[in-house]
C-alpha cells in the first residue's frame, strides 16, 4: 500500500491531513496547533514531497529521511508538520485493519484518569477554586492543574503576589483527596522555583511543571535535585538528542512530550522509551481538544510507563474559539474524572465537513 495523495485543510490555528493510499484508504490526521497555516505550507514543501510512493504502513524509517534530508531545517515547524504525516498514517492503518490506534501500538482501548487542566492565569485564586469544584462535582476530576507565576516571567508573577495567594486557596478548596498540579510555564529562575515548590510541598501539591526556562535543563535540574515533590517538563522539546540529555542528566522526575510538537506517535514513542529505560514515568503535554488530546489517549493505553493521569483542558470557546466544531462527533467525554479510548477504527473521529469548507486547502500528488 502506497501514499497517493496528502491534503491539508488548515486556518490560523489547527490543520488536517488526509492521507489516501493507491487502494483508496484513506487517513485522518493533524499538524500542530498555532500558526497552522504555516505548517501546512512547510508540509507540502518539505514532509510530502518525500512521502509519496511511499510504504503507507512501514513509516518509521521513512520519518528518520524526511528529519535527514531536510538536516538544515532541525527545527520546530519540520517536526510540527511530521506529526500530520504521521498521525495520518495511523489512522488509516487503524481503519483498514479495523482496530484503534492504541491496539496497533500494543494496547488496548480503555479509560484513562485525566486531570482538569487551566490555562489561564488572568483569574482570581477564587474563581479558579470555585470552576474547580463545579468540574469535580459535575464531572467527577480528582485532579487539577493551574497556573502560578507569569508565562517565561523573569520571576515577576501575573500580579504581585498571586502565586502566593492561588496555591494553597485552591488546595484548601479541593481538600485533601484530590490531586493538585502546577504549571510554571518557564516562569521562574531556579532560586524562585525552589522557594515557589517549598510552598507548593507544604500545601501538598505533587506536580511542579516547567518551572525554569524550557531551554534551560541545567536550571530545572537544581530545582528537581533541591524539591520532594515530581518536577516535570518537555513538553517544548521536539530534538531527540535533546532529550537524551535531558533524561540522561535527570533534569525532570517525569517527561511530558507532545505528540504534535515532537513530530508524531513515532518520535513520542522514542522519547517514552528513552524515560521508561531510566525509569521515568510519561505524562504527555496536550494543552487543548483538537486531535492532540485524541492521540495522546491512544498512547497511554500503550506505553508500560504512562504516568498518573491525562492532561485535559478545561477551557471552552471563550478562550480557545477555534477549536469549536471540529470533528462530526465530540470524542471528548469525561465521566467519572476518566475519558476513554474506544475501540472505532484508528483515531475513530470524523472531520466535520463544514470545518472544511471553510478551511484553506492544499494537495500534493503522487506522479508516477
Amino acid at each position: 500500500m502506497k501514499i497517493a495523495k496528502l491534503e491539508t485543510f488548515a486556518n490560523e490555528f489547527v490543520g488536517f491531513v488526509r492521507v489516501t493510499a493507491d487502494t483508496g484508504d484513506t487517513g485522518w490526521g493533524q499538524v500542530s496547533t498555532y500558526h497552522s497555516d504555516i505548517t501546512a505550507q512547510i508540509f507540502h514543501r518539505q514532509v510530502a514531497p518525500y512521502a509519496l510512493g511511499e510504504d503507507a504502513y512501514d513509516f518509521e524509517d521513512l520519518l528518520d529521511r524526511i528529519t535527514e534530508r531536510e538536516h538544515k531545517f532541525p527545527g520546530s515547524y519540520l517536526r510540527r508538520a511530521m506529526a500530520g504525516l504521521d498521525t495520518a498514517l495511523w489512522d488509516l492503518r487503524g481503519r483498514v485493519e479495523g482496530k484503534p490506534v492504541a491496539e496497533l501500538l500494543g494496547g488496548t482501548a480503555g479509560s484513562l484518569r485525566a486531570y482538569a487542566s487551566s490555562m489561564k492565569r488572568d483569574i482570581t485564586p477564587e474563581d479558579e477554586a470555585a470552576r474547580f469544584v463545579k468540574l469535580r462535582d459535575r464531572f467527577g476530576f480528582d485532579a487539577f492543574k493551574f497556573r502560578v507565576g507569569a508565562e517565561c516571567g523573569r520571576d515577576v508573577d501575573e500580579w504581585p503576589g498571586r502565586t502566593e495567594a492561588i496555591v494553597p486557596h485552591v488546595c484548601k478548596a479541593l481538600g485533601d483527596d484530590a490531586a493538585t498540579l502546577v504549571d510554571g510555564n518557564s516562569g521562574f529562575s531556579p532560586a524562585r522555583a525552589i522557594e515557589v515548590g517549598r510552598l507548593l510541598e507544604a500545601e501538598g501539591v505533587s506536580h511542579f511543571e516547567e518551572p525554569c526556562p524550557y531551554w534551560e535543563p541545567e536550571q530545572t535540574k537544581q530545582v528537581t535535585d533541591a524539591l520532594f515533590i515530581d518536577v516535570t517538563g518537555g513538553e517544548q522539546d521536539c530534538d531527540l538528542s535533546w532529550w537524551r540529555h535531558t533524561i540522561d542528566m535527570r533534569a525532570v522526575d517525569v517527561v511530558q512530550p507532545d505528540v504534535m510538537y515532537m513530530g508524531g506517535m513515532i518520535r513520542t514513542l522514542r522519547v517514552a522509551k528513552m524515560a521508561a529505560d531510566a525509569g521515568l514515568p510519561c505524562t504527555p503535554h496536550c494543552a487543548n481538544l483538537s486531535l492532540v488530546t485524541l492521540c495522546t489517549m491512544h498512547l497511554l493505553r500503550a506505553i508500560p510507563n504512562a504516568g498518573k493521569y491525562l492532561e485535559f483542558s478545561i477551557e471552552g470557546e471563550d478562550y480557545y474559539p477555534w477549536q469549536d466544531g471540529l470533528f462530526v462527533e465530540d470524542p471528548y467525554t469525561i465521566a467519572d474524572g476518566k475519558a476513554t479510548v474506544t475501540d472505532a477504527p484508528g483515531w475513530g473521529i470524523e472531520i466535520s465537513p463544514a470545518w472544511l469548507d471553510k478551511a484553506t486547502y492544499q494537495v500534493s500528488e503522487f506522479a508516477a
